[in-house]
């Protein structure tokens, strides 16, 4: 009998108790809860102290039309999405509680794929992932335990799609503006045999994007395997994607924004007679492979295991034009060049977990190895008067590594203290080793901080974390909770003189209300930093965003979440944070001298960030959402000048999606469109600051700068999905 998708939740100790009683267990129920234990480990679930969603298949489907994952979640509490493009194809991010992609945690299956080194995610590695996935659970703040670099923001837990009990075959094609286009085709074998299932879909994805210039050529493939039997489930995995992506990560000054908002600077040159030019290969290129293994084992005494073995084999570059300058000595020569990454990232990762009547308990971690390789490659020189010309195809001129050794072990436990109260428990002990080399030209044009040109650092982290939980009654429940969490620094904080780890004391209380026709969530958060690493606003000559510590700081903050059904055709969605977020006594030197700035607003880290989904479903074959988004007044600058405010935006977004039969083809046919800020709004989500100092009468004089990522217009997307 088919079971409801509900099922796949049901807690596994049910599951391991009925496999003692020798009782019939449901295969699709069976398969479908081993299959959480790969994840399960690092997730929190309804009776964890944090703050968090779940995003499952279903909701993400009815958005993915082509963009990418930060433009999937970008409605879920605390959380804002930027893109470089302006279209959320290509280069995109997040931020959640005002803090960089780079310190938040991104997990797939348990595995880290956050770069070791930078810390960031790049989503635009792995186009039309969201196709493969079955969930996605965003925890903000500390959070539960996992593996990789700590969560300063909050942390995203990934889970690939289970597997399916019947044979499917899907297309999907999406067409839309700027010369959007999607292709993608998935299959299922469904069980054979009762025993194997294997599964895998094929996506390419086209854009000329928003921006000038800042078109992307996605392509990505997903295949998985199954074997399972009653007490073992064994997934193999191998995706991978390759994006070649214009660059478009320098953004526009001011006035450029007030005239030409959609103009791209990267690749401008001058031809002999001073006509503005464009290189045409002004691209980045990588190629991501991933390989895991995942065994997962259910014994008689209750226990649970999971092995997971991980690989990924990244290798690329970007490509740039350089413009000459003239320095009053000499005339530096016009050049071409190519930044490469190659690196390989390998490890295991494994958990084991027991649930009785009284406790849950997880005892897991992983050991991952990291080996890059930086490297440069001269591809042209351009002829001048001064220096000779220069025949130097793929010369390297900068050669360094850096290679990461982690280990992290953690044990989680939920006890139930009475029928109502439980604790929950959860330690994790994290040690690095890093080893670098950084050359001028790998990082900042001609300048590293003095003392990090090589790197032998070792850090050893401690993060406790407990809570407790309070069962009030059926309608009404209650949470606390206190993490510690320590992240070291980056590459790119090395070379710039900002090598001190981050420490995090984040407290959270919050209440869940669940009544008739509204369900609320609501969580208050006290976040406590020390050395925090904050963004800059400037990004170095790789695309890098700068980062430095920042003594103390800390977060305030009020996050709500609510769903109403108002009727049977009506319901409503909403969430908004409202904090406080504050540099104390902020130092910074300007105009020549290390001044006091006082109290100053975290930059990037507004006020307010609302959202709302009205859904309209006049019967079951048709579904019309609008979708909004507020954010308030940010700052650029941790210093709060008038230069460095951007402005608030509010976008719309209008989603229909209509279910069709289509006889004699397909019973599962979705008509699905898209308009992205259907009130044609200019405005733009991120943005960049810096200053540089020129000496007038004998005395530095401090003069600031910025740049800007606008957003598009409205713009259409249009998608038909067919399932056999």
């Amino acid at each position: 009998m088919k079971k409801n998708i509900l099922l796949a939740f049901i807690s596994v100790s049910v599951y391991s108790q009925n496999l003692q009683n020798n009782q019939k267990i449901d295969t699709l129920f069976a398969t479908q809860t081993l299959d959480e234990v790969t994840v399960k480990a690092l997730r929190a679930s309804d009776q964890t102290p944090v703050s968090f969603i779940n995003i499952t298949k279903k909701e993400l489907n009815k958005i993915n039309l082509a963009q990418d994952i930060p433009r999937l979640i970008n409605n879920t509490p605390s959380l804002i999405m930027h893109s470089d493009g302006g279209s959320g194809i290509g280069y995109s991010s997040i931020r959640i509680r005002g803090s960089d992609q780079s310190r938040i945690n991104v997990t797939i299956n348990g595995v880290s794929y956050n770069d070791s080194e930078s810390m960031s995610v790049y989503w635009v590695d792995l186009p039309d992932f969201a196709s493969s996935v079955e969930s996605i659970q965003i925890q903000r703040g500390v959070g539960t335990s996992t593996n990789g670099a700590g969560a300063f923001g909050g942390s995203v837990n990934i889970q690939t799609n289970v597997a399916s009990e019947n044979p499917t075959f899907e297309i999907n094609n999406t067409i839309g503006s700027f010369n959007t286009i999607k292709n993608s085709v998935g299959f299922s074998t469904g069980f054979i045999n009762n025993k194997f299932e294997l599964s895998g879909r094929l996506s390419r994805i086209k854009s000329s994007g928003y921006i000038e210039r800042s078109g992307s050529k996605l392509r990505s493939y997903f295949l998985q395997g199954i074997y399972k039997d009653e007490n073992t489930l064994v997934k193999l995995l191998n995706f991978a994607g390759h994006e070649i992506t214009d660059q478009a990560w320098f953004g526009v000054d001011s006035e450029t924004l007030k005239t030409n908002r959609r103009y791209n600077f990267a690749g401008e040159y001058y031809d002999d007679i001073g006509n503005t030019m464009y290189y045409e290969n002004q691209d980045d290129n990588y190629k991501q492979d991933h390989y895991q293994i995942h065994f997962n084992q259910v014994f008689q005494n209750n226990w649970i295991s999971n092995i997971g073995l991980h690989y990924t084999y990244g290798r690329g570059y970007f490509e740039n034009y350089n413009i000459g300058y003239d320095d009053g000595i000499s005339k530096n020569p016009d050049f071409i060049d190519r930044r490469w990454l190659d690196n390989d990232f390998y490890g295991l990762i494994f958990s084991l977990n027991k649930i009785t009547e009284r406790y849950n308990t997880t005892i897991g971690g992983a050991y991952n190895l990291y080996d890059g390789e930086h490297f440069g490659e001269y591809l042209w020189h351009a002829q001048n008067q001064i220096l000779p010309v220069r025949n130097e195809y793929k010369e390297r001129f900068y050669n360094d590594y850096g290679n990461k050794k982690e280990f992290n072990v953690y044990t989680k436990i939920d006890f139930s203290l009475s029928s109502k109260l439980s604790f929950y428990g959860d330690l994790q002990f994290r040690k690095i080793h890093y080893e670098a080399n950084i050359t001028p030209y790998s990082v900042i044009t001609g300048y590293v901080e003095q003392g990090y040109n090589s790197i032998d650092k070792v850090f050893n982290f401690f993060n406790p974390k407990f809570g407790f939980f309070l069962n009030q009654n059926d309608n009404s429940n209650f949470y606390l909770s206190y993490a510690r969490a320590n992240r070291e620094p980056t590459r790119t904080d090395y070379a710039n003189g900002s090598p001190n780890p981050e420490k995090l004391d984040d407290f959270e209380l919050g209440w869940k209300g669940q009544f008739k026709k509204i369900s609320i969530n609501l969580n208050s958060f006290y976040m406590i930093y020390n050395d925090q690493l904050v963004l800059t606003g400037q990004r170095d000559n790789n695309g890098y965003e700068i980062r430095t510590n920042v003594g103390e700081s800390y977060r305030l903050g009020l996050e709500l979440e609510s769903r109403l059904l108002i009727n049977s055709k009506w319901d409503l969605e909403t969430n908004f944070t409202i904090s406080k977020n504050k540099n104390k006594d902020f130092y910074f030197k300007f105009d020549g001298e290390l001044k006091s700035f006082g109290n100053t607003d975290l930059a990037y880290s507004p006020s307010i960030i609302a959202n709302n989904i009205l859904n309209y479903s006049p019967n079951d074959k048709v579904l019309v959402s609008l979708r909004s988004q507020y954010v308030s007044e940010q700052y650029f600058a941790q210093i709060n000048t008038p230069i460095s405010k951007l402005d608030s935006f509010f976008v719309n977004d209008l989603n229909f999606i209509h279910d069709l039969s289509v006889p004699n083809i397909s019973d599962n046919v979705k008509f699905k469109v898209l308009i992205n800020n259907i009130f044609d709004n200019k405005y733009s989500s991120y943005g960049g600051y810096y200053t540089f100092d020129l000496s007038e009468d004998g005395q530095a004089k401090t003069y600031e700068g910025t740049y800007y990522y606008p957003q598009a217009g409205i713009n259409v997307l249009v998608a038909l999905d067919i399932k056999f």
